[in-house]
């Protein structure tokens, strides 16, 4: 055994893209020519090494290669250019349930993308059992997977794939599907493959995920590298640096309803000094300011806000109930100002909401979801997770 699992040296992968198409033999020969196109370079002289028992992250926004990086260490692409070595038995989490038959059953598929992930008729029956339970469709398994939901599919296809029990293992983006069970699940199995020294290589946009799992991550933009090293200085400046490209594509993930009586007109994240924060360290004083207002008298409001990551997950919630300077009365203009003593957060991307209800918190006026998105550089660079807690070691040394 060598002691990298993955060598990668000077790849290149290419694609054609078409701007017009020869239907017809015919119109070839008519045309007196191939139809015009352009080459892509999805992939640029990429180059990188990972050895036995390593974590490795990929980010990097849409069409930066990441998807095509995988496909290349799977075979399912031949590189243009360069080589791949692979030391070890693969196994790809990429499109689960992409090699199931509708028509079949869900037993019958998990024989069928069992041989075609390289597993024995014998290797399936000894593991159908534990496939099944992990999926947890002791009910359905006899059933057409036509009649399955994609939830079950995708549970049926990570299974699968888990059991196959390979040396080096390519994830994906198939740990943010699913429901928050099938999450669990899902990450505990892959901590337990990290546990037993296999090699894996982690495709994802949760940036909390990718700092969880790897100690190394790969930034690559446009088909090429733009920086390798450990995760929290990669992480930070890829958000620091793509921060504008984020802002453009958070149009299409807010979502706005309400009665509107009251109404929620802008949500700022400031410094503690005032000025505009796009990106907040751990532990580092801001505030949340909101300028709202209503279009009559309204008695008692309250102002709810939370912080969630990308997942959908509540990091924290809170109201206007909480502080000693309520709000008895909104019957026109107002600003509002959360003070946050420390955001107790670890490197991620996150989310702020906020809504105005009546004071039962039944009736909301106005409910702004997924409004504000802002970065967390974390400061100190040996915590992990998803929290910042303040804490202090002490040491006493005991002599015989």
């Amino acid at each position: 055994m060598t002691a990298n699992a993955i060598s990668v040296s000077s790849l290149s992968k290419n694609f054609r893209l078409y701007h017009e198409r020869n239907r017809y033999i015919k119109a070839a020969f008519l045309r007196g020519r191939r139809a015009k196109f352009e080459e892509f370079w999805a992939l640029k002289d990429v180059s990188f090494e990972v050895v036995h028992g390593a974590t490795l992250g990929i980010i990097g926004s849409n069409g930066s290669g990441k998807t095509t990086m995988l496909k290349c260490l799977t075979g399912i692409y031949t590189p243009d250019e360069g080589s791949i070595k692979i030391d070890g038995k693969l196994a790809a989490l990429l499109e689960l349930g992409a090699g199931f038959h509708p028509e079949l059953t869900g037993a019958e598929n998990i024989y069928l993308n069992g041989a075609i992930l390289g597993m024995s008729k014998r290797d399936v029956q000894n593991r159908f059992a534990s496939i099944v339970e992990f999926a947890g469709l002791e009910k359905f398994i006899d059933a057409p997977v036509k009649n399955f939901s994609s939830g079950m599919v995708v549970r049926l296809g990570f299974s699968i794939a888990a059991h196959v029990e390979p040396e080096i293992l390519l994830i994906d983006e198939i740990l943010s599907v699913g429901d928050q069970d099938f999450q669990r699940k899902s990450s505990e199995k892959i901590e337990e493959f990290r546990r037993e020294g296999r090699t894996i290589v982690v495709v994802s946009h949760s940036l909390g995920l990718v700092q969880q799992l790897c100690k190394q991550v790969i930034w690559l933009d446009k088909g090429q590298i733009k920086q390798i090293g450990p995760a929290a200085e990669v992480i930070a400046a890829y958000t620091g640096g793509s921060y504008a490209k984020h802002t453009e594509r958070d149009e299409s993930s807010r979502n706005r309803w309400g009665t509107g009586d009251a109404r929620i007109n802008s949500i700022e994240l400031l410094n503690s000094d005032g000025t505009t924060a796009e990106v907040i360290k751990s532990n580092a004083a801001a505030q949340i300011r909101f300028q709202i207002s209503a279009h009559t008298r309204i008695e008692s409001p309250i102002l709810r806000v939370q912080i969630t990551r990308l997942n959908g997950d509540v990091m924290w919630a809170t109201s206007t109930q909480r502080g000693t300077n309520t709000m008895r009365v909104l019957d026109g203009a107002a600003t509002a100002t959360l003070n946050i003593d420390s955001i107790q957060l670890l490197e991620g991307t996150y989310f702020v909401s906020a809504s105005i209800t009546d004071s039962t918190g039944a009736t909301e006026f106005d409910h702004c979801e997924n409004w504000l998105r802002f970065n967390v550089h974390k400061t100190n660079m040996f915590d992990d997770g998803i929290v910042a807690i303040n804490s202090t070691w002490n040491l006493e040394r005991h002599h015989k």
